[in-house]
């Protein structure tokens, strides 16, 4: 062995956030800042002796680059066997598959999610622990801690490897296993769904569009959707990952992923379209003439899940992000079975999977996702949605129908500000912080406020408690409004607000969400002061 000791010195602000640390590349390209981050995860994480670590990532500018570097530095700290995706590439719900599969102590996932990729664009490294989910705030909290006095970083410069080579290689005494990126999370796939149903429905004449938005799924939709169920070759789009992701802003969001929504509701549409995004743990889901809105795709798989095979004997229980609509709670208590809310971030969701109290679980950020892994998953969002319709012969809007006509339509949008000066945005949410206690009764337009508060959660398997977790303005007759500063971004803040309107199933559920929304939007400049406060007359992005 040939350990190299580089002294080194902190950098400020290497904070992770929900997930993980993300900055632009030109942050992360500067000597010694991934060394330094790597290195006070590896000096705090928890291993034992023979461990084996996960090394992989979107694909994005950049990554090739630290992962080597990760792959000699885990060689120094004593790791006995690195797995690493071929060419650097896992996806987010692969990488965890990964780590449960083979009992990996941890895993270091490189990617900034859905956020632009570029040499002028974003990058980020997250730690995931071995039950394969995002390091909890104890853990991140000591990774930070590390941070601010982190002197040096440890590299082994002996062996060698390539990344574009399945097989294994030696790099000191530590094994490096390059691996099949797609095969073992292919298999689960398999196993989870009715493939059989999926295929006749494809051989009848079913037909979909998947937009892998020149990011990391292509190879996995391309081998599941086209090579295992039998769709004709093309039905992926935009299927080889890209450094830069093709210049794409790999959101899966009516904005970012616009040809897909144009194309669902052209006349000549197929059945269903989907797509998903940087590292492959969002999903969109679209009808043919009918959008999904994450919410609703949560309560609606949830209500049908019984359909395909791993949840044929039910579920546990429901998880959802406070700011994702209340509609999967109202499934919920109509199946007997337990709803949890919870702060954003799905790291919130594993301690409820891991004690069986929740099999499935989802954000409005269009993040869902069960118990198979313990990160929210993008394909298999769209396979669920896939073995249902196949089941039940029946399209997206049928079922879209009914299910409003059974719980009631939750109308619901997220509108967000990017880019926002810091400062002004933090303003904003002070200001309204400290207006809460004054709010309850007030009146705004025919809204009357009911209660207003910060969400704190208390988790109920090791009684942890997150505070300050998002505002919540609540109006009489289940309306409400949630304000969030967003912890995904590299620039500035981004401000999200959250709006809610339900609706029973004896009322107006075939209405247009714009007009059943204006009412809460006025209020939600009123109360917070938006324009004021940002400078903004309209959000940047609205889903």
């Amino acid at each position: 062995m040939t350990i190299i000791t580089h002294a080194t010195t902190p950098f400020d602000g290497q904070k992770p956030g929900t997930s993980g640390l993300r900055k632009k590349v030109r942050v992360f390209a500067q000597a010694g800042y991934a060394e330094n981050f790597i290195q006070s995860v590896f000096d705090v994480v928890e291993r034992g002796a023979g461990a084996t670590l996960v090394i992989g990532g979107d694909g994005r500018f950049h990554n090739r680059v630290v992962i080597a570097r990760a792959i000699r530095m885990a060689a120094a700290n004593g790791y006995a066997r690195v797995l690493v995706g071929q060419g650097g590439i896992l996806s987010t719900p692969a990488a965890s598959h990964v780590i449960r599969k083979y009992g990996a102590s941890g895993g270091l996932i490189l990617s900034a999610s859905h956020n632009p990729a570029g040499p002028d664009e974003d990058f980020g490294i997250k730690y995931n622990i071995a039950n394969g989910g995002p390091a909890p705030e104890a853990v991140t909290d000591a990774i930070f801690a590390r941070t601010k006095s982190i002197d040096r970083w440890l590299e082994e410069d002996a062996g060698s490897f390539d990344l574009d080579a399945i097989g294994t290689s030696m790099v000191g005494a530590m094994v490096v296993q390059v691996i099949d990126p797609v095969a073992d999370y292919a298999d689960l796939m398999e196993s989870l769904f009715d493939f059989s149903a999926i295929r006749a429905a494809v051989a009848g004449g079913f037909r979909m569009i998947f937009d892998a938005m020149s990011a990391v799924t292509g190879p996995y939709a391309s081998e599941i959707l086209e090579r295992r169920l039998g769709f004709p070759a093309g039905t992926v789009r935009n299927g080889t990952p890209l450094e830069d992701f093709g210049g794409h802003h790999p959101d899966p969001n009516l904005v970012h992923a616009r040809e897909l929504y144009d194309a669902m509701m052209a006349d000549d549409a197929p059945d269903f379209g989907a797509a998903s995004d940087g590292d492959g743990d969002r999903n969109l889901i679209i009808g043919r003439g009918r959008f999904i809105t994450p919410s609703d795709s949560l309560a609606m798989l949830a209500a049908n899940a019984h359909l395909a095979p791993a949840y044929a004997s039910g579920l546990k229980g429901i998880a959802r992000s406070m700011p994702t609509s209340a509609a999967a709670d109202r499934v919920a208590e109509a199946l007997g079975i337990p709803s949890f809310e919870t702060p954003t971030g799905w790291k919130f969701f594993g301690n409820l999977l891991d004690a069986g109290m929740a099999t499935i679980c989802g954000e409005e950020s269009a993040g869902t996702g069960s118990d198979h892994v313990r990160e929210k998953d993008g394909l298999w969002a769209v396979l669920l949605w896939l073995n249902i319709l196949a089941v039940r012969g029946i399209s997206v809007d049928a079922l879209a129908r009914e299910h409003w006509a059974r719980f009631g339509r939750n109308y619901y949008a997220r509108h967000d500000y990017e880019a926002v000066d810091s400062a002004a945005a933090n303003a904003l949410m002070a200001e309204l912080t400290a207006a809460l206690p004054g709010l309850p009764g007030r009146t705004f337009g025919s809204l009357i406020v009911a209660a207003a508060d910060s969400f704190t959660y208390a988790d109920p398997v090791d009684g942890s408690v997150s505070a300050n977790q998002g505002l919540r303005i609540l109006f009489e007759g289940g309306s409400r409004v949630v304000f969030r500063l967003s912890g995904t971004g590299t620039e500035g803040a981004t401000l999200r607000v959250y709006l809610e309107r339900y609706e029973p199933a004896a009322g107006a559920i075939a209405a247009e969400t714009p007009a059943m929304l204006a009412d809460l939007i006025l209020a939600a400049d009123q109360i917070a002061g938006i324009g004021r406060h940002t400078g903004r007359t309209r959000p940047d992005v609205v889903t």
